[in-house]
């Protein structure tokens, strides 16, 4: 078993770009699960679905769970409090590694660090899975926390001080963003658009409604082809 583990990022990068029919597609070749944690349900779906403002977008992703195109952590062996337990613990340690301007700095949410609780208990039961996590500072935290004091001193222009000096705890974790799975779908021909520029257009689209990604990394994107 495998399984792509979604945050809510990566579901409104593609609920942005209208790609939720893709998505379907290429779940059904894809040999395992897509899973959204409980925390991420109520993001993108029982939260909004109250409201006006994002109502369609939630009940578009309410049918991808209805018809078990995202499934639940206990599709795969794992409980809701399970996840919650390590999750509790993530936050409260992620968001007290870095103090500036006078209060420790505020990293990562609830959503983020639920699937990331979840990518650490799937690797924990040998089940393979990537976490797909569109959030800049949460694919720092994975792939290079040494450069996380640096990338908030750039961005909130103070000084910060560094009170966990060991952030290594998520190195086991694989992230991919929504523009390399963008790529999977057109790789796959599930982009039903022959225009010989439709991987250029939807990799940018992916980057200007909120992916970290740079114009470099969209290159070396298009250069896999």
């Amino acid at each position: 078993m495998k399984a792509i583990i979604f945050d809510a990022s990566t579901l409104i990068s593609f609920s942005m770009n209208g790609l939720f029919n893709e998505l379907r597609e290429l779940k059904k070749i894809f040999e395992g699960k897509f899973i959204i944690t409980k925390e991420v349900r109520k993001e993108v779906i029982d939260d909004p679905i109250k409201g006006k403002r994002f109502k369609l977008e939630a009940m578009k992703v309410q049918e991808l769970l209805n018809d078990k195109t995202f499934e639940l952590p206990t599709a795969i062996g794992v409980s809701d409090d399970e996840i919650s337990v390590r999750t509790q613990e993530i936050l409260k340690r992620v968001n007290a590694a870095f103090f500036g301007d006078g209060r420790y700095i505020h990293l990562i949410d609830l959503g983020e660090a639920s699937c990331l609780a979840l990518g650490e208990i799937l690797n924990k039961k040998k089940i393979e899975n990537v976490l797909a996590i569109d959030e800049r500072t949460t694919r720092v935290l994975v792939e290079k926390p040494d450069n996380l004091r640096k990338l908030f001193e750039k961005k909130l222009h103070v000084q910060i001080e560094v009170k966990d000096t060991n952030l290594e705890d998520f190195k086991d974790l694989k992230i991919i963003r929504s523009p390399e799975l963008a790529y999977v779908l057109w790789k796959k021909k599930l982009i039903q658009l022959k225009n010989g520029e439709v991987l250029d257009a939807l990799l940018y689209a992916m980057k200007l409604r909120g992916a970290a990604i740079s114009d470099d990394e969209i290159r070396e994107i298009k250069n896999l082809k």
